[in-house]
């Protein structure tokens, strides 16, 4: 058999026998909140959200990372995850500035869709600010790293999709910071300036400098990327007839 057919909240889901249960889950039209999943990328389990409660099995997995079996009952969205999601995405927060009207991604942000998905009404943690500078050092994007939530996906599309590694992970432990080999600029590494980091980041940290300010799109756009002759489809944020994001 190549589908394997699982029951998630209560609803019949038949799915690839290698998928796992937040593909399953997504390919059924079922909501589960994660941040660090990102299509084409190997699942990373790293922020926790996408926790669930599998009758017959202890604790609660991520489905982001748990293959889905034939007969698995999964539940998605009880009193108890939604609590400990809350308490996750606290600890997230504790360390994000409180600036989202005056951050460029406020509205279409991942982290703010997150967190009201889930309830959380304050943080009760104590705050504590990175200070780091926006690094400008590069003609196209600005990393402000302040608002970083290390889900990895950045890092993950580089060397997993564009297969560069222009960027990793630097530091260790409450030190921990997405950069480059020795603090180098990216235009002295193999960074192509595709923006692929951009377009995977989930808040504010990585963005184009050219469109930052310009706010959401009034419509989308599919065409096709000229730049070889493989002929990528692209969709277009068009606002007012100008091209603002990609």
């Amino acid at each position: 058999m190549d589908t394997v057919t699982l029951i998630i909240d209560e609803k019949e889901v038949k799915a690839k026998r290698e998928a796992t249960i937040l593909e399953a889950a997504l390919e059924a039209g079922i909501y589960i909140p994660t941040l660090c999943y990102y299509p084409d990328l190997i699942p990373f389990g790293a922020c926790r959200l996408c926790i669930v409660d599998i009758e017959g099995m202890r604790g609660f997995p991520p489905a982001c990372t748990t293959p889905a079996t034939e007969g698995m009952v999964v539940h998605t969205n009880t009193p108890k995850l939604q609590e400990l999601r809350r308490n996750i995405m606290e600890l997230i927060l504790s360390e994000h500035p409180y600036s989202c009207l005056t951050c460029p991604k406020n509205l279409n942000c991942e982290l703010q869709r997150v967190a009201r998905y889930i309830g959380l009404e304050k943080v009760t943690l104590p705050y504590t600010y990175k200070e780091l500078p926006v690094n400008r050092e590069n003609p196209f994007f600005d990393r402000d790293y302040n608002l970083c939530i290390l889900c990895g996906r950045c890092v993950r599309v580089c060397q997993e999709v564009r297969k560069v590694g222009a960027i990793s992970f630097t530091y260790r432990g409450s030190e921990t910071l997405i950069g480059t080999a020795f603090n180098q600029p990216l235009q002295e590494v193999s960074c192509e300036f595709c923006g692929a980091c951009i377009d995977a980041c989930p808040t504010g940290a990585l963005m184009e400098r050219a469109n930052k300010w310009e706010g959401l799109p009034d419509r989308e756009v599919v065409t096709t990327c000229p730049y070889c002759g493989v002929g990528c489809q692209l969709k277009l944020g068009v606002k007012d007839e100008r091209i603002i994001s990609s």
